[in-house]
């Protein structure tokens, strides 16, 4: 358009985008016209102007002399017969008339917020969400009246460690919030003070001591302080008037409906920077901030508020982007929309990064976030005011609301989405009108869809892949919160503070918060990945990561080996949108070369068929990818082929599942596959094409036509399954808008085939199916290769977490490789030399010189002095030196080295760069990419130049590692070769599996995974999460998490996985009987119950033992501590371990009996497990073990300052108990056990199914009997511990004198004033205690028990399928009850698996309820002694006695390897008939080999589906091969034949009985010891446990060890 002036450079004349300095030209002309609203003021020019903020003010024209500025052309109006298309849409008309909505809100809060104290919301151009100034609303509320609230938020934490808020609290004087005592520049910071003060507040009263075991009544100091009145609005009743006054008239002024506090309250404005200069890569990082008013001052509470903090600092730049997004569209701009997007798509990019700076590895330093500590305190802190205000939820922070929005999401139906929608209306206005501007007007997404231009399509995909996929922001959120909240909910907590989890479902709660921000996402995903019938993590590691197509343009060599292992693969992205950086890798679906695809199609007669359509499985993996290549090509398909299948099917090399598969096809009719099935290794090294082409000659061919219908294609997808792509590091840098290029360095890995196959043709070896289809061998190059580069391939962009180039361009870099483990650092080095001016230092590790990948285009940065390279060749004397001097590459003839010898002759300045800067070393990044073993070799170098030029000690060098870990200055790429796994490792029973859990120090850690075990012991200091998420698995089989987090589709995973495996785990014998089946279910539940419960607390214990900052804050007893340790020992002792005590023991009971009642002896008398756990919880011991913990509940609330005098009693007495609970824990673990092992005994014996089951359920009630006779031992045990220990204590003196005080206050000390009470709950009775054990009740009784069970847990009753909620829970419903006061308080996990437990019980019940009617009114006259001289002698199969050993004895107990003491009777009984043997099925001779030529069939071939497929043309060299495939005839018959009894034959040929040899042997037949008590802790040294010091543990402590943590060794020393 023609302007009089540039509003900008003052020139007359049109405006084009290069000469714009402001950048701002879209199709239309000036796009500051296009902003202007038409007010009808006159505006004025004024030249020269350089101020672009009032630009939008100066321009004003009529609106048609902008959009219809010359008349229609003849052209276009002749003949035109509707002229409405002559004026402009009413779209273009508001767009110039009033310019992009959202740059217009941007304006006004940009102008109006400063004046008012920005009360509708922070929003700006240049900073965004955050304040401009993080300090100015403190700072205005510290010189107003009301710095008292903010003086006290200072001193939160020590107010808080010391047990003094409410008190502190209610000594503030009453400021009101009034405008004429704080003015608007302080409202921000006054209403996160007040609000913070009224949570505490509230905190602090429903956790003050008196929550738990304790019964004393709350004192009354705190009671009418409210003065709780008719007016009191339901937020601050409660609430200290002080408070609840000034918080009213603060959030009435800031447009609160209701008093309360916010996420971002508390997260994006309670911030102060430490440097307010460092600005790079943003200002706001959690590195360069500190909480300005914590609560607790713990890091996880630092960690989680501050990274909410910074997700908005790093999206500061975002809020002009989007607003520059909808102007470009406004102004109907592609390429200015292009560059928008794709900045905006640069700061998603970094969000990931920000969340998983939250750490739960230990070794985190200040990232460290421990979710015991989180679940525990910050969380029960964090709950609403009330139900109606929203709660502190990271749903309602501005940036993911705005992100919604902004990408078009459409569907809020998840309780996610509805809670979002729910929480958006409490946003700050500026903010709410600043999304509505977005999501309602100029809609990006749409704009680009209808635009069809293919790299704005690109960008927008990266998007949305960046911000809600699978590897973007969301996918990273939920794998974080899936591992963080498994530790989390098994210590006391549910669900997100987003309520993520907290549905009524059936699964365990980290699962239910993985289904619900699974539900979210899919929400977000929807209008681009059309109805995802999937969950999200099932995408991971698929095809659906795949959603680009590129073609490879070029193969190249780059290093002198002849064979080129190693090449590097050139992919063509033009206008594709794809974006990457340094670090980055490529998906890539590999296609199945030509040769493979040929024997198959040649063996099943294919080859002339490969164009005809398949019939796949609606909602089966073939049918997504049909969708999928559908929607990524764009262009409508007829549907699957049969090339499509061959080409992009798992091909090679053969599971076990696929040669099963094909076995039982072919009904066991071939010899080779039989030979195959019993391979001591697998996978077999060969393909699908091998398999067929040997199978082919030995299987009649009426059996291979029927397995192999060509008539009906059905059968074929459902034999080979979908590939799955595979991922290799980006070797290249772009710096251009759109990169044009992608370079890969892959390394081919070749095998030889599996000797079954030497005959089959052409003999290639088997080459990796993607290597070998990126980087194929020379000698195939001459081969047809079906045209492979013309294909598109499936690529995709993924983002490793943690392998990313450092911030600043000027820290050093070290970079170490092994092999093609240089290919990342390819496009690190790129990236640096060009733009960066820091050191880049390289250590390469190869075979030999030929094999040495780059060497010119490194040879030519070492010369430019850009890179320090230094050389390991293992195989090679011909090595180079790297010559400071010369800055080159010198040749010398040296003995052959591996890298870890390089980084030892570079040792001080490898460990310089380890070293941080305040430890006065150089700070440096230290990358580290191959192999595992490659790994292990640079880090023994690294540890051993820190030992030789910086430490002292190993153990220094140790942590001087750690901390370069901690600070994310040492990152991981590590990959392996998937190994073959044989099938000659030893079985691993489940008993066997749960006993290393590696809670312990120096022991090992096993896990269980997809029928493997693997002892993951040495991987927990690589792996990404920490160890605290792996041991939440230790000693269980978690294959379900496994799934969970998408490890199973990942190759990279299984691969690295398999160099850790131990052997197989065992699996479940076949029973052939549905109640033992059943029993074998619920068994292997508790054991895993019993596992996660001690894994777990040991979680807590050795967080309670071993945190010096949990026990003392500023060098003074911490309040907190004392108040952790009620809390968790309060919880264990009022639930009296729930999960392993409650309806779940009682449902294995009440199976049990049943069973033995209904098979044998219905009127047996059995033993009273119940009533012995109920006498256990209610004796003596227990209420006088209770006392002792509700002395320290009192601790918390009215004696706090008394505290002090019982410091090093307490810490003595938490040190004991605590162990005394995990002692506890590893002797139910090491019983549930021992009754794991019966089952697979019981199972091989050649009885009766009846006598089976008597044996087992009498055995396993034996154990379940030595169960609860631990509870009552453990219970003994604890009683004998006490708080008050004066002659440890610094002032004996004083300790007992305060005693002394406590019991004349509390009239205690007066005993012989009050009447003798010899009741045995009040713990004091000195009498004998009656002997419990012995005790026996008939079924009826224990039937009424459970009955009794159920009515008291009716809720629990009803299934999922019958709840029927009318209106879901909003989340502050569930955050108020959350903290809320409960007396009976186990854990979140607890209740879930009680409510399982009790669902099942009932319906067992109901199930049997006839023959329980019928049970339990027979007379008893058997008893269980009887029962057990019967069968318990027959426990054990005579002919199997000899393959059994005497197990061990356990590490826990010392009577762990024995059984249960037996009752006997002074009447003996007749004994019961003795089963009868099973009878054994007679052997089967293996089939015969048959071999014969195929005749030609009778069938028509007019029959077979007709298509246009050509044949490749077969050279008369290059293809001889393929002459001498065996190539299937035609088939005789489409007739179905009947199945061959000769296959069956074969099938029954195959199995064979497991030989259990090396498990323990199990009797009954002899008399047991009874079990002793619990020994006190002084007693259990001689434990074959490992030992525990006496105090508590030593902490190493460095040289700048802080106060607290010298107190705290102080203390051990005394304890």
């Amino acid at each position: 358009m023609s302007v009089r002036a540039c509003p900008v450079s003052g020139r007359s004349g049109s405006v084009n985008g290069a000469g714009c300095p402001a950048g701002r030209v879209g199709p239309r002309g000036c796009a500051f016209a296009a902003f202007q609203p038409n007010l009808g003021a006159p505006t004025v020019y004024s030249d020269g102007s350089d101020d672009t903020n009032t630009l939008h003010e100066k321009e004003r024209k009529a609106l048609n002399e902008m959009l219809m500025p010359d008349a229609p052309s003849r052209e276009v109006t002749n003949g035109l017969k509707n002229a409405d298309v002559l004026n402009p849409e009413d779209d273009d008309v508001l767009a110039v008339a009033l310019g992009a909505p959202a740059r217009r809100v941007l304006m006004r809060a940009e102008e109006i917020g400063p004046r008012t104290g920005w009360k509708d919301g922070y929003l700006s151009s240049a900073y965004g969400f955050l304040p401009p100034d993080p300090s100015d609303s403190p700072v205005a509320l510290r010189a107003s009246p009301g710095r008292i609230w903010s003086d006290l938020c200072e001193r939160m934490p020590g107010v808080v460690a010391r047990g003094n808020v409410r008190n502190s609290i209610l000594a503030l004087p009453l400021v009101h919030g009034t405008p004429d005592m704080i003015p608007d520049r302080a409202l921000w910071a006054a209403t996160v003070c007040l609000g913070i003060l009224a949570s505490v507040y509230r905190y602090e009263e429903r956790n003050d001591g008196n929550e738990g075991v304790s019964v004393v009544a709350p004192p009354g100091a705190f009671r009418n302080i409210s003065g709780e009145a008719d007016d009191e609005e339901e937020e601050t009743k409660g609430i200290p008037r002080n408070i609840a006054i000034p918080l009213r008239q603060v959030c009435t002024r800031m447009g609160r409906a209701l008093p309360h506090l916010t996420q971002f309250d508390v997260s994006i404005y309670n911030y102060k920077l430490r440097d307010p200069t460092s600005v790079v890569p943003y200002l706001a990082r959690t590195e360069n901030m500190d909480l300005r008013w914590p609560v607790f001052n713990d890091r996880g509470e630092a960690m989680f508020l501050l990274c909410m903090a910074e997700v908005h600092g790093c999206f500061q730049n975002g809020i002009e982007a989007v607003t520059r997004c909808q102007e470009a569209v406004m102004n109907r701009d592609n390429d200015a929309l292009l560059r928008e997007m794709i900045g905006l798509k640069s700061i998603i990019d970094q969000l990931p990064y920000v969340f998983h700076k939250i750490s739960v590895n230990p070794n985190a330093g200040e990232q460290f976030a421990n979710p015991v500590e989180w679940g525990q305190r910050y969380a029960k802190f964090s709950a609403p005011l009330s139900k109606r205000v929203p709660a502190l939820s990271g749903l309602a922070l501005p940036l993911f609301l705005l992100m919604d929005a902004f990408i078009g999401r459409t569907k809020y139906t998840s309780f996610l989405g509805v809670e979002a929608v729910h929480l958006r209306r409490w946003l700050p206005l500026n903010i709410r009108a600043f999304i509505a501007a977005i999501e309602n007007h100029y809609r990006v997404p749409e704009f680009i869809k209808a635009s069809g231009d293919p790299r704005l399509q690109g960008v927008l995909e990266g998007l949305i892949e960046s911000y809600a996929g699978e590897r973007g922001f969301m996918g990273t959120h939920r794998y974080k919160v899936y591992g963080f909240l498994e530790v989390v909910a098994k210590t006391g907590r549910t669900e997100t503070n987003g309520n993520a989890g907290a549905g009524d479902g059936e699964g365990r709660p980290w699962e239910e918060v993985h289904r619900t921000l699974s539900d979210s996402m899919r929400e977000r995903l929807d209008p681009y990945r059309g109805e995802v019938k999937v969950q999200p993590h099932q995408m991971r590691g698929s095809f659906e990561e795949c959603r680009f197509q590129a073609r490879i343009m070029d193969r190249q060599t780059i290093d002198s080996d002849p064979n080129r292992s190693t090449g590097m693969i050139t992919f063509d992205i033009q206008n594709t949108g794809i974006t990457f950086q340094p670090g980055d890798r490529l998906a890539v679906m590999p296609i199945n070369a030509s040769y493979e695809t040929t024997k198959v199609a040649a063996a099943l007669g294919l080859e002339d068929m490969m164009e005809a359509i398949v019939p796949v499985e609606q909602g089966s993996e073939w049918a997504r990818f049909s969708k999928h290549m559908e929607i990524i090509s764009k262009a409508p398909s007829a549907g699957l082929k049969v090339k499509d299948v061959l080409k992009r099917g798992h091909l090679a090399p053969l599971t076990k599942e696929l040669i099963v598969s094909v076995h039982q096809t072919l009904r066991a009719s071939s010899q080779t596959i039989l030979r195959i099935l019993a391979a001591d290794e697998w996978p077999i090294k060969g393909s699908l094409g091998d398999l067929l082409q040997a199978a082919i000659a030995e299987v009649p061919q009426d059996i291979w036509d029927h397995a192999f219908d060509l008539y009906n294609l059905a059968w074929l997808p459902k034999l080979i399954s979908l590939e799955v792509p595979r991922t290799y590091s980006i070797s290249n840098s772009s710096h251009e808008l759109l990169p044009s290029t992608i370079d890969l360095t892959v390394s081919r890995t070749e095998t030889a085939r599996d000797p079954a196959f030497r005959s089959v043709q052409p003999s290639f070896p088997l080459y990796g199916v993607s290597s070998g289809f990126l980087n194929p061998a020379p000698q195939r190059m001459d081969f047809p290769c079906d045209a492979a580069d013309d294909d598109a391939v499936l690529i995709g962009v993924s983002r490793p977490i943690q392998f990313q180039l450092p911030p600043s361009s000027t820290v050093p870099v070290a970079m170490f490789a092994g092999g093609s483990g240089i290919a990342p650092f390819r496009g690190f080095w790129q990236a640096r030399t060009e733009t960066g001016i820091g050191r880049n230092i390289l250590f390469l590790g190869v075979q030999s010189r030929e094999k040495f990948v780059h060497e010119a285009e490194l040879r030519g940065l070492v010369q430019q002095g850009s890179l320090e390279l230094h050389t390991a060749f293992s195989r090679d004397r011909n090595g180079l030196l790297y010559d400071p001097a010369l800055r080159d590459l010198v040749e010398q003839d040296m003995d052959p080295r591996y890298i870890d010898a390089t980084i030892l002759e570079q040792g001080r300045l490898v460990s310089e760069l380890v070293m941080s800067k305040s430890q006065g070393g150089l700070g440096g990044y230290l990358y580290i990419c191959g192999s595992v073993s490659v790994y292990e070799t640079v880090m023994s170098g690294i540890k051993q130049a820190i030992y030789k030029y910086q430490a002292s000690t190993h153990s220094t060098a140790d942590a001087l590692l750690a901390t370069a870990f901690a600070e994310r200055r040492f990152m991981l790429d590590i990959f392996m070769t998937p190994r073959a796994i044989s099938n000659t490792t030893p079985t691993i029973p489940m008993s066997k599996l749960a006993a290393h859990t590696g809670h312990r120090k120096g022991s090992r850690m096993w896990i269980g995974v997809h029928g493997g075990v693997y002892d993951v012991t040495d991987f927990l200091p690589m792996h990404p999460g920490g160890t605290l998420i792996v041991a939440a698995s230790a000693g269980l089989d978690a294959t379900k998490t496994f799934d969970d987090l998408a490890h199973t589709s990942n190759p990279e995973v299984s691969s690295l996985l398999s160099k850790y495996f131990i052997g197989h785990l065992a699996q479940k014998p076949d029973f052939r009987n549905e109640e033992m089946s059943y029993i074998y279910d619920r068994w292997l539940q508790y054991l895993r119950t019993s596992v996660e419960s001690l894994t777990t607390l040991y979680f807590e214990a050795n967080n309670i033992l071993e945190d010096s900052k949990v026990w003392f804050s500023g060098g003074l007893f911490n309040i907190g501590g004392v108040r952790k340790f009620y809390q968790f020992q309060s919880r264990l002792m009022q639930s009296g371990f729930s999960s392993l005590f409650g309806a779940k023991l009682q449902e294995l009971y009440l199976k049990l009996t049943f069973s033995i009642a209904n098979a044998v002896a219905p009127n047996v008398r059995l033993p009273d497990i119940v009533g012995t756990i109920t006498r256990a919880q209610s004796s003596p011991d227990a209420t006088k073990a209770m006392k002792e913990v509700s002395e320290i509940g009192q601790f918390v609330s009215a004696t706090s300052r008394s505290a002090r005098f019982h410091e090093n009693g307490i810490l003595k007495y938490a040190q004991s108990v605590t162990e005394l609970d995990v002692k506890f824990l590893e002797q139910i673990r090491d019983e549930a056990a021992l009754g794991m092992d019966a089952f697979d005994l019981v199972a091989n014996m050649d009885e009766s199914t009846s006598s089976k089951q008597v044996k087992l359920a009498s055995y396993l009630l034996s154990v379940l009997e030595r169960i609860a006779a631990r509870l009552e031992s453990y219970y003994a045990s604890l009683s004998q511990e006490s708080i008050y220990r004066p002659e440890i204590e610094n002032n004996p003196a004083r300790t007992r004198w305060n005693n002394v005080r406590r019991k004349i206050s509390d009239g205690s000390f007066f005993v012989l004033a009050k009447p003798p009470n010899m009741a045995a709950s009040d713990g004091m009775s000195t009498g004998l205690r009656p002997r419990q054990n012995g005790v026996e009740v008939d079924f009826a009784q224990i039937f009424a028990n459970a009955q009794q069970t159920l009515q008291l847990n009716a809720q629990n009753v009803s299934s999922q399928q019958d709840y029927e909620p009318s209106q879901p829970r909003r989340l502050a419903d569930m955050h108020t009850t959350r903290a809320a006061k409960n007396t009976q308080a186990p854990s979140t996990f607890e209740i879930q698996q009680q409510g399982s437990a009790i669902r099942r019980m009932s319906a067992f019940i109901n199930e049997n309820m006839s023959t329980i009617r019928r049970l339990s009114r027979l007379p008893a006259e058997y008893d269980f002694a009887q029962l057990m001289a019967t069968y318990g002698k027959h426990l054990q199969a005579e002919d199997t006695a000899s393959q059994y050993s005497a197990k061990a004895p356990s590490s826990t107990s010392s009577t762990s390897s024995q059984l249960q003491r037996m009752r006997t009777s002074p009447v003996q009984a007749e004994p019961l008939p003795a089963p009868l043997p099973l009878r054994t099925r007679a052997q089967t001779a293996p089939l015969e080999p048959q071999f014969h030529r195929r005749q030609p069939s009778s069938a028509p071939s007019e029959m077979l589906p007709q298509t246009q497929y050509n044949p490749i043309a077969t050279p008369s060299i290059a293809n001889a091969a393929m002459a001498h495939l065996n190539r299937r005839q035609p088939p005789r018959s489409h007739t179905p034949l009947p199945a061959s009894p000769r296959a069956s034959l074969a099938l029954s040929s195959v199995g064979s009985i497991k030989s259990y040899g090396s498990r323990s042997k199990l009797s009954l037949d002899k008399e047991v010891p009874p079990v002793p008590p619990l020994a006190p802790a002084a007693a259990t040294a001689a434990s074959t446990m490992p030992a525990v010091p006496a105090g508590l543990r030593a902490l190493k402590l460095a040289a700048n060890a802080s106060g607290d943590e010298r107190m705290f060794q102080q203390v051990q020393a005394r304890v």
